[in-house]
């Protein structure tokens, strides 16, 4: 039976990605750089200093990695303050009270840092539902490292058999099953150029889950 659910947050609770794809592009730009749209990709899951590690080599970038991820974190939370139809993605907020409500912990587990997190939290007030939340700053390797979801699965009231993992990205997937978690892959129409076949379950929209079908997998 299913005890603990860990949420990504990007793509899963909250469509934060345009937010971002116009502060790394705006960055980018000022950078005199061009990232591919291809690359740009393979970025998904992974920490914003671990994005900037990997510029950094490409490009022969001469600024600390750092100093790369304050200037773009400001770009971010310029844009996420001002964007007013930034919402959660349908359904999950139903799914999450639905699981709270039955007695089900919830962990965050996001290569998000704690300061988004954070504004993602208080705006749409979540932080009642979660017993923990664990960002990728704190972990040297970036999903598909499974190190993020150890910790998360560590947290639990359960072992890691009585575990879910919810996630949208490819690095996101292979660092829940490199962890030895039954994942389960949402397909959003905002995470692009993602393959998720190696999820052990895949849905295209938060009402295919409830309480009852998550207790139950097996």
């Amino acid at each position: 039976m299913i005890k603990t659910v860990i949420f990504d947050m990007d793509g899963v609770i909250v469509d934060t990605e345009p937010v971002h794809h116009f502060a790394y592009y705006q960055h980018f730009k000022n950078l005199d750089i061009e990232v591919t749209h291809e690359m740009y990709a393979t970025f998904t899951g992974n920490s914003t200093k671990n994005v900037y590690q990997k510029l950094k080599e490409a490009f022969g970038l001469e600024h600390e990695v750092e100093h790369l991820v304050q200037t773009k974190r400001s770009l971010f939370n310029e844009a996420f303050d001002i964007k007013e139809d930034l919402d959660l993605l349908p359904g999950v907020r139903q799914l999450i009270v639905d699981l709270y409500n039955n007695g089900v912990q919830l962990i965050l587990a996001s290569s998000a840092s704690k300061v988004t997190i954070e504004r993602v939290f208080n705006r749409f007030g979540l932080h009642q539902y979660f017993t923990h939340i664990v960002s990728g700053e704190d972990f040297p390797k970036s999903k598909p490292h499974p190190a993020i979801f150890e910790h998360a699965a560590s947290l639990s009231v359960a072992p890691k058999e009585e575990c879910v993992v919810i996630e949208d990205s490819t690095n996101g997937i292979k660092a829940a099953k490199a962890a030895g978690i039954y994942c389960i892959g949402y397909q959003s129409e905002n995470s692009k150029l993602q393959e998720l076949a190696e999820a052990d379950m895949i849905i295209g929209d938060f009402s295919e889950l409830d309480y009852l079908k998550i207790r139950d997998i097996k």
